[in-house]
């Protein structure tokens, strides 16, 4: 993951601000210069454009998302564990950072970035839980499955965002009902869906 300097990290900040309040990409440098706390010439010299500025800010939040679900997935091989875990983290997260999880939910469905965060770990758990039997699927019905859990996640994000449901019952009701829809026992999917959720760990 390319690592961004002090100002850098500025300008996405307040861009990913802007991007997730209004939903749109065009926003206007003075806009953007007054969220960032930096002047136009600054804007001007680190911002190519604004279509340039949204999908860099989408790469690099999927990367750092992508990263830390993976590292906490290290001593973890149960694929049912780790596709529980992997959506409550999303669902967590979007109660504890609202403008992350407001981006996340406005724009994922439509940027390749933000689809890569939902779908190269998944993809290569939900076909190892297959080839082990953990879960009951045809392999040809993959991105079918995927489009499900990203979907689901995602709603369970709008619900904690709108303040319908806490971040522990979305996650818990999400991850439960996607675990039995691939299969997994009704017991087990409800046990690995309430199990202590750890700490994503941090990216140095």
């Amino acid at each position: 993951m390319e690592s961004l300097n002090p100002v850098q990290r500025r300008i996405h900040q307040a861009a990913l601000r802007l991007f997730a309040e209004r939903g749109a990409i065009d926003l206007s440098i003075s806009d953007l210069a007054l969220e960032a706390g930096v002047a136009r010439g600054t804007i001007y010299n680190n911002v190519p454009s604004m279509e340039q500025l949204f999908e860099a800010v989408a790469a690099h939040l999927a990367a750092e998302m992508h990263e830390r679900v993976r590292r906490s997935f290290e001593t973890l091989v149960d694929p049912a564990h780790r596709l529980a875990n992997g959506i409550r983290f999303f669902i967590r997260r979007a109660h504890e950072e609202p403008q992350w999880g407001t981006f996340i939910h406005r724009f994922a469905m439509s940027n390749a970035s933000l689809r890569e965060m939902f779908t190269s770990q998944a993809a290569k758990d939900l076909l190892d839980g297959l080839a082990s039997g953990r879960y009951s699927f045809r392999q040809d019905q993959l991105l079918s499955v995927i489009t499900l859990i990203s979907s689901t996640a995602l709603g369970a994000m709008f619900l904690v965002l709108e303040g319908h449901k806490t971040w522990r019952d979305a996650g818990t009701d999400t991850a439960e009902f996607v675990l039995r829809a691939l299969g997994v026992p009704a017991d087990e999917a409800g046990r690995l869906a309430t199990e202590k959720l750890p700490a994503l760990p941090a990216i140095d």
